[in-house]
C-alpha cells in the first residue's frame, strides 16, 4: 500500500469512523472534513488531521466539491473515498478529483455517469446479456408514449425516474385510467428532486424481494462478486434490516445472481467495490430482473464482511492504488449467517417523523459489531441523515443471527434521542421475518402494528417517582426501608401518554405504591425497584428518560397535576414532533382559527410536518419563520377560554 499515504474521507458519521478504522490498520493517514454542526464529532477526532468545510448546511461543506478538493490539497492527501451519500457518486466529484491530480476511491466518471441513469443502465446490461424487468425504457419518451409503453407491457406497472433514487418519484400504477396522473406527479417529484424528470415504465414485479451482489473490479479485468445480501425488509423503498446469504436463493441461483452482477461490472468497465441490485420475485427466484447498480460502498457492507472475512474498504484502497485483485472467484466462501439493523433517531409511533437532542447515556451492545457515529453527549441534528448507527450480528445459522441481534438490541440504549430500536426488535420478532418469507412491502404493510408502543404503567409510575425524587426536599417523603420516594402522599405528577396524558398519584400508606390512571382506567402498581438506575436520566425541560429491558422509553413530563374549574376548558397546544426548522406560520398571533386550520410548519431532513389547530378558538403564535425548534417545544396554542387552575 506504498502507493496510497493520505487520505481523505469526504463524508461524515459511522461511515467516516468505520474507514478511519481500516486506515488504521493499514497504517494510512487520514483526514476528516466537517461542517459546524460536526466540529467535535467522533469522525473528526478518529482521524489524524480534519479541516473545517463550512456550516451546516451540506450544500456548503460536504457537497461542496471546491471546498473538498481544498482541503486534499491543503492537506496533502493523495486519495479521497467518499463513502456512501453526499458526493460518492458524483461523477462531477470524481472528474475534479481527476483533474487535481487526486485519486478518487471508487469508479470512473464514465461509469457512474452510466449506472447513474437508469435508461443508460439497462442498455448496456441489456448488451451484455442481463435480463431486466420487462418494460418501457428510451430517452425523451413523452406521456403518451409511455401511456402506449405501459398497456403493452401490461398491468400493474411501476413509474420510476431515469435519475436518482431512494424511491423518489416511484408510483405503482394498477388502473390505466390512474396512470396519466401518476406520470405528472412523478415528472415533479423527479425534476424537483433530481432536476431531470426523464420517466420510463416497467412491470411491476409480483411479491417483490430486493436481492443486491456485492462486486469487486479492478483496473486488471478481474471481477469478482462476493455473495448477495437480501434487503427486501425496507419501508418506503429505505432499507431498515439487511442480511447476507439471502434465505431465498439455492447455491444455483446463487452463483447465476453472481454471473450477472459480474457482467453488469464489465458493461461499464467497472473499478472497484460495487452494487448491483435485483428484484426477483418470491414465486420465480430463477428469474432475477437488474434494477440498477450502486456505484460505491453500501450501508449494509458490512454483512459481507461478516460472512466473507474480506475488508471492502481495504480491498477499495489496494484498487484505487493499482494492485490486482489478489482475491479469485473460487477464493470466496460464506460462512454462517449476519443481519444487520440500522438505528435511526426517527420515532416510528409518530409516522416515523425524524428526531433529535443530545445523546445523555449512551450503551452499545458488547460482543457485537457496532457502527457509530456517535457517543454520548452528541448532539444529533436535523441537518443530515437521521441514521445513528448499524448493529451487525453474526452466527453459524440464520435463527442464530437473528437470535444475537435482538439480544444486541436489547442491550442498545440511546437515551436523550427517540430511537427505532424497539421496532426493530419488533419486526425481528415477526413470524413471516423468522421464517424468510420476506418482500419489500412487508414492513409498510404492518408498520403501524409494529410502531405501536403503548408505555407500560409500570414505566409511568417509574418516571413518577423520578419527577417527584426531583421536588423540593422538604416535600419528599422516604419509605421505611430508607428507600426515598419523592413527593408528598397524594401528590400528583401528570405524565405524557402517547396522544393522551396519564395522571400518576403516590399512594398514602408507605413504600412505593402509586395510581395509574389512563384513557378513564386505572391501574395499581407498586415499584419494587428502578427499573435501571443507571439508564435514566431527567432533562431540564422535565423529559424522563428510562431504558427498560425492551427498549428505551421517553416519558415526557407535562406539567403538575391541575384542577380545572367547572365549565373551563383547558388551552390545547401544539408541540413540535421533530427537531428541525420553522418553515412557515400560517395565520397570525390572535387570529380566529378553526378546527384543523394549518397553523406553523416545521420541516427538518427535507421531511415537512404542517400541525393543525386541534380546535376552533383564538391562535397564540409562540415561533417565528426560521426559528429553530426542538422535539416537544410548544409552537402555538389555540385559546378557547382561559382556565383557572389550582393547585392538585
Amino acid at each position: 500500500m506504498a502507493v496510497l499515504q493520505k487520505v481523505l474521507i469526504a463524508n461524515r458519521g459511522e461511515i467516516a469512523v468505520r474507514i478511519v478504522r481500516t486506515l488504521d490498520r493499514l497504517g494510512i493517514a487520514s483526514v476528516a472534513v466537517y461542517s459546524d454542526a460536526d466540529a467535535g464529532a467522533p469522525h473528526v477526532r478518529a482521524a489524524g488531521e480534519s479541516v473545517r468545510l463550512g456550516p451546516a448546511d451540506a450544500r456548503q461543506s460536504y457537497l461542496a466539491i471546491d471546498r473538498v478538493i481544498a482541503a486534499a490539497r491543503e492537506t496533502g492527501a493523495d486519495a479521497i473515498h467518499p463513502g456512501y451519500g453526499f458526493l460518492a457518486e458524483s461523477a462531477a466529484f470524481a472528474r475534479a478529483c481527476a483533474d487535481a491530480g487526486i485519486v478518487f476511491i471508487g469508479p470512473t466518471p464514465e461509469a457512474i455517469d452510466t449506472m447513474g441513469d437508469k435508461i443508460r443502465a439497462r442498455a448496456a446490461v441489456e448488451a451484455r446479456g442481463v435480463a431486466t424487468v420487462p418494460g418501457i425504457a428510451e430517452p425523451g419518451l413523452d406521456d403518451a408514449a409511455l401511456v402506449a409503453g405501459a398497456e403493452r407491457v401490461g398491468y400493474p406497472v411501476l413509474v420510476k425516474p431515469s435519475a436518482g433514487g431512494g424511491g423518489k418519484g416511484m408510483h405503482r400504477v394498477d388502473d390505466p385510467a390512474d396512470l396519466p396522473a401518476a406520470l405528472a406527479q412523478a415528472r415533479r417529484e423527479a425534476a424537483a428532486a433530481f432536476g431531470d424528470d426523464t420517466l420510463f415504465v416497467e412491470r411491476f414485479v409480483a411479491n417483490p424481494r430486493h436481492v443486491e451482489v456485492q462486486v469487486l473490479a479492478d483496473e486488471h479485468g478481474h471481477v469478482i462478486h462476493l455473495g448477495e445480501r437480501e434487503c427486501s425488509l425496507q419501508r418506503r423503498h429505505q432499507k431498515v434490516i439487511e442480511e447476507a446469504p439471502s434465505p431465498l436463493l439455492t447455491p444455483e441461483q446463487r452463483a447465476a445472481i453472481g454471473e450477472a452482477a459480474c457482467e453488469t461490472a464489465r458493461s461499464v468497465g467497472y473499478v472497484g467495490a460495487g452494487t448491483v441490485e435485483f428484484i426477483v420475485s418470491g414465486d420465480r427466484p430463477d428469474e432475477p430482473f437488474f434494477m440498477e447498480m450502486n456505484t460505491r460502498l453500501q450501508v449494509e457492507h458490512p454483512v459481507t464482511e461478516a460472512v466473507t472475512g474480506i475488508d471492502l474498504v481495504e480491498q477499495q484502497l489496494r484498487v484505487a492504488a493499482g494492485e490486482p485483485l489478489a482475491i479469485r472467484q473460487e477464493h470466496v466462501r460464506l460462512d454462517g449467517h449476519a443481519i444487520e439493523a440500522r438505528v435511526y433517531a426517527e420515532d416510528p409511533a409518530a409516522g416515523f417523523l425524524p428526531t433529535g437532542g443530545e445523546v445523555l447515556v449512551l450503551q452499545w451492545p458488547v460482543a457485537t459489531r457496532v457502527d457509530a457515529g456517535i457517543e454520548q453527549g452528541s448532539v444529533i441534528s436535523s441537518s443530515y441523515d437521521p441514521m445513528l448507527a448499524k448493529v451487525v450480528a453474526h452466527g453459524p445459522t440464520r435463527a442464530d443471527a437473528i437470535a444475537h441481534l435482538d439480544a444486541a438490541l436489547a442491550e442498545t440504549h440511546v437515551l436523550g434521542v427517540t430511537t427505532n430500536v424497539p421496532f426493530l426488535r419488533a419486526l425481528l420478532a415477526e413470524p413471516a421475518v423468522i421464517a424468510g418469507d420476506l418482500d419489500t412491502g412487508l414492513i409498510d404493510r404492518e408498520a403501524e402494528r409494529l410502531a405501536a408502543r403503548p408505555v407500560p404503567s409500570a414505566v409511568l409510575a417509574q418516571a413518577a417517582l423520578v419527577l417527584l425524587d426531583r421536588a423540593p426536599r422538604g416535600e419528599r417523603a422516604w419509605a421505611s426501608d430508607g428507600w426515598r420516594v419523592g413527593g408528598a402522599r397524594g401528590a400528583s405528577v401528570r405524565l405524557a401518554d402517547g396522544d393522551g396524558v396519564a395522571t400518576v398519584t403516590l399512594l398514602p400508606g408507605g413504600g412505593r405504591a402509586l395510581r395509574v390512571e389512563r384513557a378513564g382506567a386505572e391501574a395499581f402498581v407498586t415499584v419494587l425497584d428502578p427499573v435501571v438506575p443507571s439508564a435514566s436520566h431527567v432533562t431540564g425541560d422535565g423529559d424522563v428518560w428510562l431504558s427498560t429491558d425492551s427498549g428505551d422509553w421517553l416519558v415526557e413530563h407535562a406539567r403538575p397535576a391541575v384542577r380545572v374549574r367547572a365549565g373551563a376548558a383547558a388551552t390545547p397546544t401544539l408541540a413540535s414532533p421533530m427537531p428541525g426548522t420553522v418553515v412557515a406560520v400560517h395565520v397570525t398571533d390572535g387570529d380566529d382559527v378553526a378546527e384543523g386550520q394549518a397553523l406553523v410548519s416545521v420541516e427538518a431532513m427535507k421531511m415537512e410536518h404542517v400541525l393543525r389547530a386541534p380546535s376552533a378558538g383564538a391562535a397564540r403564535i409562540h415561533v417565528i419563520v426560521g426559528e429553530t425548534v426542538r422535539r416537544g417545544q410548544e409552537v402555538a396554542a389555540v385559546e378557547t377560554r382561559t382556565p383557572t387552575e389550582v393547585p392538585a
